[in-house]
């Protein structure tokens, strides 16, 4: 009972968040304030987790098909495939859900706690919509970007570590890369930033919003809020995958 309790106040509240703004030329700013918190600022930190991701995917590969029958370039093959199918969308989701879902979780908590949300409704002001909506439009708005800043640097930490290693020539490894290249990969890959973008900003807002206490329950809401983000965003990457790779 208690997981359908959640899911229909969760429909309930996405009703309402979604509801019609109160102006837009507000809503506008929002929107751009949420972008650079959520996404400008978490540049740095995807970048770093790409490079080695990159590094380590191409090193992996290249250590298990030492083979003479296999030719080089299948490490960037692979790298490449492994990159833009799997790990830029689907790994930077579940890192911006550990940073952008326990602030937006605790930002949202702090203010029920505090009231502040009970004097935006006394205002007669759809907190639900003033307060989320920003933030569910700037991080689906950046994912998108963030993945693809991600690609280019785990594609090129890849490079790099399999030309400095010797395990693969730049040469090869550019091959690779080019080899048999799909444009559809990288649309995949940004659906699914999108979809796991808009399950991080509204789990989150939701744990957030109804949270009961004080500052220990504010704290409680904020890792609950970054677990259920996680495991939504793995069930969502598989039913992504299925739909459209199948």
């Amino acid at each position: 009972m208690g997981l359908l309790f959640h899911l229909g106040r969760y429909a309930l509240f996405l009703k309402r968040v979604f509801a019609r703004p109160e102006k837009c030329k507000i809503l506008i700013k929002q929107i751009f304030r949420e972008a650079e918190k959520l996404g400008t600022n978490s540049i740095g930190i995807v970048a770093i987790i790409s490079v080695f991701m990159g590094a380590v995917i191409t090193l992996q590969t290249a250590y298990n098909i030492e083979m003479p029958f296999i030719p080089k370039y299948t490490v960037g093959l692979a790298a490449r495939d492994s990159i833009l199918l799997e790990f830029s969308s689907t790994i930077v989701s579940l890192i911006l859900a550990g940073k952008g879902g326990s602030n937006i979780a605790s930002e949202i908590g702090s203010m029920r706690v505090t009231e502040q949300i009970d004097a935006i409704e006394i205002m007669g002001i759809n907190s639900s919509g003033y307060l989320i909506l920003p933030k569910v439009l700037g991080l689906v708005f950046m994912m998108p970007f963030l993945v693809i800043l991600s690609m280019g640097i785990g594609i090129t930490g890849g490079w790099l570590a399999g030309s400095l290693s010797g395990v693969v020539s730049s040469v090869d490894f550019i091959y690779g890369i080019r080899y048999a290249f799909q444009p559809f990969y990288i649309t995949y890959s940004l659906v699914k930033a999108s979809v796991f973008a808009f399950l991080i900003a509204t789990i989150s807002s939701y744990h957030g919003y109804y949270v009961e206490g004080g500052s220990l329950e504010v704290g409680i809401a904020s890792t609950k809020a970054v677990v259920v983000s996680s495991i939504q965003i793995l069930l969502f990457n598989l039913l992504l995958t299925q739909l459209l790779l199948a």
